[in-house]
């Protein structure tokens, strides 16, 4: 994953750890048994260099990866001052002896079971027993994931297994939540620090994907699975100007109106990078859509990008399930003789009885222009009623940014005449179904460099 944070001067004081490790200042203690293929690997280590708000005051915060060593200065300490600075080693989200405990049950069994599977000739035998044996490890998973609680970006706690139902129930890998990164995070969170910086430093022998005393971001498997949970936000690139991410569905972009409608993706990006200019979006998708957006963190970068969307510079492409097949749709624009690719333009406007509704107006409807293809029919699995249906997935690429543009080009009967999976508005919507709406891809021009820059977020569960 991107690193969310600058890392130069984390990366500072991480170095000055792994110096005092090497000359005896700092001292990596063995806490709990490392298992025969880890044993003599590296770890990494990792700081987040934080400010204290009430204090007014820099607050230095350094971990270790795993469960099986902790850090400590070579007089025992875990808490020191250094040129006026406070720098605390965090703890584990769960101690060893906890996990362990978890672990217990099917320990036995499981190690049992592959001394068996490796002395067995029985293919069908084998493969019999490792599922028997893949059983007993996701429980175990399971029993351990379940201790996992961690303090998100608002200081309130969600636990591993809310994000496990996120990923559709998908367990991560082992050690999910004992990186340096979620340690840091959640200390950090839980006591209202402010981030300045964060890095990750491999120290140890050098391997096939790290050397010794390179910066890392946190790794994709495990931090890549539960920072997004944590941070509120998925980071796909930012630097001093921009910040690109991918919005959940159901975030809204802005803030509504009320209390309740605060919560929203400009709302999250200033609560982690509060240098942030008070009003960040250039742009904006649907609560109910899913996919890269992109926020500017400067009054220069935010005018740039601005005239680049007036000038229809920023070029995005989104992906759609539509709740049929096109071909047999009874809309005005469903292709006749076997196009597989084509413009609509159609002209819509408020509703004013019905907000937010939109509806088709000839003469007083904005142009909205659409270029559109058909990428074939997919199968989709109602996560209610686990009815499997054949459905179109289309290819959007808006020349314009009406409002609702692609939802009504889909739905109503001058497009396609078939709504979008999940639309609440113009379709029909089960309780657990999302609007299959998805931006997975955005084309634009640097507003400081120039660089030509292109993002891709595939759409996941399409």
């Amino acid at each position: 994953m991107f690193p969310p944070f600058n890392q130069e001067l984390a990366r500072h004081y991480t170095l000055e750890i792994i110096s005092g490790i090497e000359t005896g200042n700092f001292i990596l203690e063995q806490i709990s048994q490392v298992s025969q293929e880890r044993s003599g690997s590296g770890l990494m280590i990792g700081t987040l260099v934080c400010w204290n708000k009430i204090e007014q005051r820099r607050i230095v915060l350094h971990a270790v990866s795993g469960i099986a060593r902790k850090l400590e200065t070579k007089n025992k300490e875990n808490i020191w001052i250094s040129k006026g600075i406070v720098h605390i080693v965090v703890d584990a989200v769960v101690e060893s002896e906890q996990i362990n405990v978890a672990l217990e049950k099917n320990d036995r069994e499981i190690h049992r079971l592959t001394d068996i599977i490796n002395s067995c000739e029985d293919k069908i035998e084998k493969s019999k027993l490792k599922n028997i044996r893949t059983k007993l490890t996701d429980e175990s998973l399971k029993n351990v994931f379940s201790l996992y609680d961690f303090y998100r970006f608002d200081g309130k706690k969600i636990s591993l297994n809310k994000i496990i139902e996120k990923h559709n129930g998908n367990l991560p890998p082992a050690g999910t939540g004992d990186c340096c990164a979620p340690k840091l995070l959640n200390y950090a969170f839980r006591n209202d620090l402010q981030i300045i910086s964060m890095d990750e430093v491999f120290f140890g022998k050098d391997t096939k994907n790290k050397t010794n005393g390179e910066s890392y971001a946190p790794c994709d498997e495990r931090c890549g699975y539960i920072l997004p949970s944590i941070l509120g936000l998925e980071i796909l690139y930012r630097d001093s100007a921009i910040v690109v991410i991918n919005k959940q569905s159901g975030l809204l972009s802005v803030p509504g109106k009320g209390e309740e409608k605060q919560d929203c993706a400009v709302s999250r990006l200033k609560k982690l990078y509060p240098q942030c200019i008070e009003q960040p979006s250039v742009h904006r998708l649907d609560m109910e859509t899913s996919g890269i957006l992109v926020m500017a963190l400067t009054k220069e970068a935010h005018r740039n990008l601005n005239m680049q969307f007036a000038e229809g510079k920023v070029q995005k492409k989104y992906a759609a399930l539509l709740d049929g097949i096109v071909e047999k749709a009874s809309g005005n624009a469903v292709p006749k003789n076997g196009e597989k690719n084509g413009c609509i333009q159609l002209k819509f406007r408020l509703d004013p009885d019905n907000r937010p509704y939109q509806i088709y107006d000839e003469v007083n409807g904005k142009n909205g222009i659409t270029l559109w293809e058909n990428a074939g029919a997919v199968n989709y699995v109602n996560p209610d009623t686990r009815e499997i249906k054949k459905v179109t997935k289309m290819i959007y690429s808006p020349l314009t940014g009406r409002t609702h543009q692609l939802r009504l080009v889909s739905s109503d009967v001058h497009g396609f005449g078939l709504p979008i999976i999940g639309d609440s508005l113009y379709g029909n919507k089960t309780p657990s179904q999302r609007l299959m709406l998805h931006c997975f891809e955005i084309e634009f021009y640097h507003p400081v460099s120039g660089e030509k820059l292109k993002f891709y977020c595939e759409e996941r569960g399409f």
